[in-house]
């Protein structure tokens, strides 16, 4: 098992990057606390609008609008794992996620490939998604396998469960898949208990991760709620990652967008932990700011590294770990 080194602790040496104070924080958690009880989330899903309901939340079913009570939050929060383990096929690849400690893989779901013997910038193939996990398992300086690209060649309706079973068949490190309703995640879950042995062995040791992304502002679609309670009541680890830009779907301050997208993951991991208490999650992030001029995700832009660095000091303040996505 494989424990990485620490970062953003307070000793002698190294570098660490708080874009807020500690009072900062503070005011970012309580506004998202007043955003979730006083504007609440949209949430799409009839089982999950049950489960925050039984759970304590104030639930409209008419506009599908919950408004969830500090109190269950911190709760959630709290009985949320501050560890998690990503298993590999093989041992020696497992993972130990805690706040502070980093590791590296690679980004999801690309649409277009190079190919590397012609050149050919065109869509990827099943056989790409096996050759990049098999690339990425080689790589020592990536501790997991995240679905890289999305075959074009295979029926789009399944294209998840093709893209997880070349994963699986070509990597023995942990593997991120990229289920989008309820039946892909039930369907990915067997998958994975056939290949450690059976569904035992996989809540002991399970190969696969799970996430989700709420839509900004503020809701829940129902193929992440299917995910999160799906992922949860199997023990399988689950990414709640927001997207919000801001000057799009966010505010445009820092602190502001900062609110909002806490206010989502916050309401993906109570979900969870409403489902069953203990289910590991990570707190998630690919939020950045929007180009104004072309209205697109402006990946890669100053604004980014400080939203990282932000939901990542964020996620620590909570004692989970994180999951951030950079460029």
């Amino acid at each position: 098992m494989k424990r990485n080194l620490h970062a953003g602790r307070r000793r002698s040496g190294g570098l660490r990057l708080d874009v807020f104070t500690d009072d900062e924080i503070d005011d970012i958690h309580l506004g998202s606390l007043e955003v979730l009880q006083q504007t609440g989330v949209f949430v799409e899903d009839d089982e999950a609008l049950d489960i925050f309901s039984d759970g304590g939340c104030d639930v409209d079913r008419e506009t599908r609008m919950v408004r969830i009570p500090p109190y269950v939050v911190e709760d959630a929060i709290k009985s949320a794992p501050a560890s998690v383990v990503c298993y590999g096929r093989d041992p020696k690849n497992d993972i130990v996620s805690q706040p502070g400690r980093v590791d590296f893989c690679n980004f999801d779901e690309g649409i277009m490939v190079i190919d590397p013997y012609t050149g050919e910038y065109r869509q990827p193939t099943i056989k790409d998604v096996g050759d990049i996990a098999r690339l990425v398992d080689y790589l020592s300086e990536m501790g997991t396998y995240e679905s890289a690209v999305g075959a074009a060649d295979v029926p789009t309706e399944t294209a998840c469960l093709h893209n997880a079973e070349a994963a699986l068949a070509n990597t023995t490190k942990p593997v991120g898949t990229e289920a989008i309703s309820g039946y892909d995640a039930r369907k990915l879950i067997e998958m994975a208990a056939i290949v450690v042995g059976g569904e035992d062995e996989l809540h002991e040791r399970p190969i696969i991760g799970m996430g989700v992304c709420p839509v900004s502002p503020l809701k829940l679609p129902r193929d992440a709620t299917e995910v999160i309670i799906t992922a949860a009541r199997a023990g399988i680890s689950d990414t709640i990652l927001s997207m919000a830009m801001a000057g799009g779907s966010s505010p445009v301050t820092l602190a502001g967008t900062m609110v909002t997208h806490n206010a989502e993951v916050l309401a993906g991991i109570t979900l969870a932990q409403l489902a069953e208490r203990g289910a590991p999650c990570f707190y998630g992030s690919s939020t950045t700011a929007m180009d104004l001029r072309l209205a697109s995700a402006s990946v890669g832009c100053p604004e980014l590294a400080l939203i990282s660095a932000g939901a990542a000091q964020i996620a620590r303040q909570y004692r989970l770990p994180s999951y951030i996505a950079g460029a």
